[in-house]
């Protein structure tokens, strides 16, 4: 079951002599559970890839749809409730608050949409992770590898239609990394999580189920 279509996807930034094209009518279509990798040089446009299928930022031209709906059809407040409910988004920095613990880092999300916690839901993410220990720790306590595990918690906790990983072992050593991947197939196969990550790691991006490589904005 197809769960994200990109169709002729077009970002331009600037104009005339200072106008760059990020993307360039790329297209392409993600199945429900599939983890895909996009790889690619820097300035390719796979992060401006990643963004527009988050919501979090608008194309010059084409469509998003996640689950059959088109996302820019959401006025800015709604995309704002997409992005919250429906894409988890995990960064290369974690990103994570840094006056919260781990269990509130992770549950963050919830709090911000008013809703309940599940204790048992939230028992059974921190034993996924490892971080059952560490729950009460301040993320200035953690190693790296423990700060992304936590990130992956907060994007995982509301069950989001898809995941979108940016670079999410570029800050980690080669140990922690391997840890990440492994923690990502893990909810990919077990969680039936829909996974989109960005790498230039060739060897972390053979890990997915399919690699799409970019070029200069487009697709190669």
């Amino acid at each position: 079951m197809e769960i994200l279509r990109v169709s002729n996807l077009t970002k331009i930034y600037g104009k005339d002599e200072a106008k760059v094209v990020a993307l360039d009518n790329v297209s392409f279509s993600v199945e429900k559970g599939e983890f895909v990798a996009i790889v690619g040089a820097s300035g390719s446009g796979k992060s401006t890839l990643l963004h527009l299928i988050g919501g979090v930022d608008r194309p010059t031209s084409g469509k998003v749809y996640v689950d059959g709906k088109d996302i820019f059809e959401l006025n800015d407040d709604k995309l704002a409730i997409f992005r919250r409910r429906q894409v988890g988004l995990i960064y290369q920095f974690y990103n994570l608050i840094p006056i919260l613990n781990v269990e509130e880092n992770i549950t963050l999300p919830l709090s911000l949409d008013n809703r309940e916690i599940d204790k048992q839901k939230l028992d059974e993410m921190l034993n996924l992770l490892g971080l059952q220990n560490r729950k009460m720790h301040l993320p200035n306590e953690l190693s790296g590898g423990q700060q992304q595990r936590t990130s992956i918690g907060r994007a995982l906790i509301t069950n989001p239609t898809i995941i979108l990983a940016d670079e999410p072992t570029g800050n980690l050593d080669s140990k922690s990394s391997d840890e990440i991947v492994a923690l990502l197939k893990k909810s990919n196969k077990e969680l039936k999580q829909t996974i989109i990550m960005i790498t230039h790691n060739m060897e972390i991006a053979k890990c997915a189920d399919r690699i799409i490589r970019m070029e200069d904005g487009r697709i190669k």
